[in-house]
């Protein structure tokens, strides 16, 4: 009887373990960086258009290694969701992302990049546009830049927590915004104007 009572407790100990740990990567959901930079670089390129200066392969490409490469991981026996999510690639093809995606591509390409090329318009630090020198802008264009301006800083806005939202993490919303905001920083053509962290402004 002891034996079966020793046996049973070492069950229950490895059980309650097994859950613990579990509990702990299931609680601990981590932010994925790597697609979340993907994915903004897929974005953002797609509204401020291609770079003719810089061949497409010459862009750095995310990497990720065959599953037979990556190694045996233990806790997939236990935890395979958690590691399944973790390989899933950041959604952004939504019908709301795309149609927020369209717009700002149609207003950027149509009506603020000239503005962004003269130097009138910057990359805000918190991932928005900034009118930095309202002087460069031409006086007939001034309402219709202010008014886009504060239109693509409303879709950029809803863009972030969409993003988080799609993906069932609204927490990621703040995460998703500084990613963003580096790679409109990480794409801007030579030229334009940025704002560094210490708010600044900086020309690529």
């Amino acid at each position: 009887m002891r034996k079966a009572s020793s046996r049973f407790l070492q069950v229950f100990t490895v059980a309650a373990a097994v859950l613990a740990l579990g509990a702990c990567v299931t609680i601990n959901v981590y932010f994925p960086a790597a697609e979340a930079q993907q994915a903004a670089e897929e974005f953002v390129e797609k509204v401020i258009g291609e770079d003719e200066a810089s061949p497409a392969s010459e862009q750095p490409q995310a990497l990720q290694l065959p599953a037979a490469r990556r190694g045996f991981d233990p806790l997939s026996l236990l935890i395979p969701s958690a590691q399944a999510q973790s390989q899933e690639q950041l959604n952004i093809r939504t019908p709301a992302i795309q149609a927020i995606r369209d717009r700002m591509a149609q207003r950027f390409q149509g009506t603020l990049q000239p503005h962004f090329d003269s130097g009138a318009l910057g990359f805000g630090k918190d991932g928005l546009v900034v009118v930095r020198d309202a002087g460069l802008l031409p006086l007939k264009d001034r309402v219709a830049v202010n008014a886009a301006v504060a239109d693509d800083n409303r879709d950029r806005k809803a863009l972030y927590r969409e993003i988080a939202v799609a993906n069932n993490h609204p927490e990621w919303e703040a995460q998703i915004r500084e990613t963003f905001a580096r790679q409109w920083v990480a794409s801007a053509r030579k030229g334009w104007w940025y704002q560094a962290a210490d708010g600044s402004w900086k020309q690529k």
